[in-house]
């Protein structure tokens, strides 16, 4: 956890929602300068806070519309700093909670050193990062179907299919298996949409792809030597990283991508492990397919898991691989370094 501790004359608080802003402004002193509540707009923002230009630092929490909050700081040169909502129970636990006195509180954490900060992810890739994130949404409700036409033929106590329904030809060979022309209905619902999502996913591959070799084409390069990561699973892990630079040691990269565990402890006492939940789920999904595809056809690879595997049990082994790859792949984008099996696996 990382806190905001610079000094100014006056602390703005932004309390966000996707039409009402609720600013707060007090000077160092802890007085209220500015209490306010206004339409989510551009002007009306720009008028409260022009000014305390050059004097004020504008905190808000890490919502789903702080976009344009912190573009609109960055074009007009006003300190911004992204508030870590896993952080923010500051806010949360008061008796009485409106948006007028969350405002003043985060107000009140810049001030005092304990507003925690989350990183504010660059513009010029947010939009394609939300793409990948949408297409893996959609990828996963495309299985979702695939299993509901599964489970289907089980309902009916029909063999099963034994075909991969990400191929055109075993999906048309589904298409007049029941006799019910309502069940066969259901079934069709199901191959018709997967039927789109195949067409539609290729095209957003294939843009996705195309910018990741604008914004980042060398770390793109350089993970795909890694035998494993593939060209989603690349792309993945350059847009939930941004900026390795940001990481300041392979420790804490590794706790970003929920590649390690920390220990809840007291008196002396460990109480099992907290903060499973905090970090990035991307990467975390990233790394633990890449460990997988990893040993596929590696022979190496997979003496090395068994020499893993008389120390602790498979699924540790998979997390202990995915955690070297994770470690791997932060030391190659900081030094801009191919791929080194030998080095990989002796280390």
């Amino acid at each position: 956890m990382r806190f905001y501790t610079q000094q100014h004359p006056y602390y703005c608080g932004i309390d966000l929602h996707a039409r009402v802003l609720y600013v707060c402004i007090i000077n160092d002193k802890g007085e209220k300068v500015l209490h306010q509540k206004i339409p989510a707009e551009k002007d009306a923002l720009l008028e409260l806070i022009t000014p305390y230009q050059d004097q004020v630092v504008i905190g808000a929490e890490c919502m789903h519309c702080w976009y344009w909050v912190s573009d609109l700081c960055l074009d007009y040169a006003f300190e911004f700093v992204l508030g870590h909502a896993l952080y923010m129970k500051a806010i949360h636990g008061g008796k009485t909670k409106n948006d007028r006195i969350d405002s003043y509180k985060i107000a009140m954490l810049l001030k005092g050193g304990n507003f925690p900060i989350a990183y504010v992810y660059p513009r010029q890739m947010r939009a394609t990062r939300d793409l990948l994130r949408r297409r893996t949404r959609i990828v996963r409700h495309g299985a979702d179907l695939k299993a509901h036409v599964t489970n289907t033929f089980s309902q009916y106590n029909l063999p099963a299919h034994n075909l991969n329904l990400r191929y055109p030809f075993a999906r048309k060979e589904l298409r007049n298996c029941f006799a019910d022309p309502s069940v066969q209905r259901n079934v069709d619902i199901d191959l018709n949409i997967v039927d789109f999502y195949t067409r539609e996913l290729s095209k957003v591959e294939w843009f996705i792809e195309k910018h990741a070799k604008y914004h980042s084409a060398q770390d793109y390069s350089l993970l795909r030597t890694i035998p494993g990561i593939g060209r989603i699973l690349a792309l993945t892990i350059i847009y939930e990283i941004g900026d390795i630079k940001r990481f300041s040691s392979v420790q804490k990269f590794a706790s970003y991508s929920r590649l390690v565990k920390c220990k809840a402890e007291s008196a002396g006492k460990i109480y099992g492990t907290s903060g499973n939940k905090i970090g990035n789920a991307h990467l975390k999904w990233a790394f633990s397919e890449a460990a997988v595809l990893y040993l596929r056809g590696n022979e190496e690879a997979k003496r090395y898991l068994q020499r893993l595997l008389k120390r602790m049990s498979k699924a540790k082994a998979l997390s202990a691989l995915a955690h070297k790859l994770g470690r791997c792949v932060y030391f190659m984008l900081r030094n801009k370094t191919v791929f080194d099996p030998e080095r990989f696996l002796s280390s």
